[in-house]
């Protein structure tokens, strides 16, 4: 990157001419990370598939099917938390170290500062927040029916339509907000010793900088995720880590650290 494609944010540089290009290399290096380390990748989505299937049996046995749509829509913010391990695993195959168990496991402490742990937080308070945030929407449009009753007569209803379309659109705004403070701050954690703060201020500065691509980024893990889902979340043993992956390389390719 040159000066003049480069904006400063203390104490990096983000770029502010990524392509569209970027995103299919990123794509590529994220499958060549994920074919010489698969199982790192397979483990890592097998906890995140094994949370959705619990959380799937466990509100379709107590008849919550309304808990349920609420929680399938949230459930993809979890997904940047989960591959914590997975920008570790990159990041040493770059530097070229040995990548073991212990070191990728251990990547989800960050480094010894609680940074990443304070960004945990940040995630799973977002998913809280989605479903309280949901639930409010249905109880304005569906009054006293319940969040527990059978719901589908009654999305389609004209009610239930609008109530959807609200809920997608609130929905849609708060996962792009969640994506901003997210796609560069957890690499950029594991990356390097540095307080989350000064992280989410610099993802938003490269989205700023980049916001058609980082867009276009957005869609297209929001797309393979949901589509990932759907076959009992089978998807996601392939989809997950190499997004993952490919992740790490776009935040490499965005953030620049001033030489030591």
């Amino acid at each position: 990157m040159t000066v003049v494609d480069q904006v400063r944010v203390a104490p990096v540089t983000v770029a502010r001419n990524l392509r569209l290009g970027d995103l299919g290399a990123a794509l590529a290096a994220g499958w060549k990370d994920f074919l010489a380390n698969p199982a790192y990748g397979l483990f890592f989505s097998a906890v995140y598939v094994l949370g959705g299937m619990l959380l799937y049996y466990g509100l379709v046995e107590r008849g919550e099917l309304m808990w349920l749509t609420l929680a399938a829509a949230g459930f993809p913010l979890l997904a940047p938390f989960t591959a914590v391990g997975l920008y570790e695993v990159s990041r040493r195959r770059e530097a070229g170290l040995p990548v073991g168990w212990g070191v990728v496991l251990g990547a989800v402490r960050g480094r010894g500062d609680d940074q990443i742990l304070m960004m945990g937080i940040v995630v799973f308070m977002s998913f809280a927040f989605w479903v309280v945030l949901a639930r409010g929407i249905f109880a304005i449009f569906m009054g006293t029916s319940g969040i527990g009753a059978e719901t589908l007569g009654q999305i389609a209803t004209g009610q239930g339509a609008v109530m959807l379309l609200v809920g997608s659109a609130v929905g849609a705004m708060l996962a792009l907000a969640f994506f901003s403070i997210t796609v560069i701050s957890l690499p950029m954690l594991v990356d390097r010793r540095i307080d989350f703060i000064t992280a989410i201020i610099t993802s938003l500065a490269t989205v700023r900088s980049n916001t058609l691509v980082l867009l276009a980024w957005a869609v297209l893990i929001a797309v393979s995720l949901f589509t990932a889902m759907l076959p009992l979340f089978l998807g996601l043993f392939l989809v997950l880590p190499v997004l993952g992956h490919a992740t790490w390389h776009l935040y490499r390719r965005a953030v620049s650290h001033p030489t030591p």
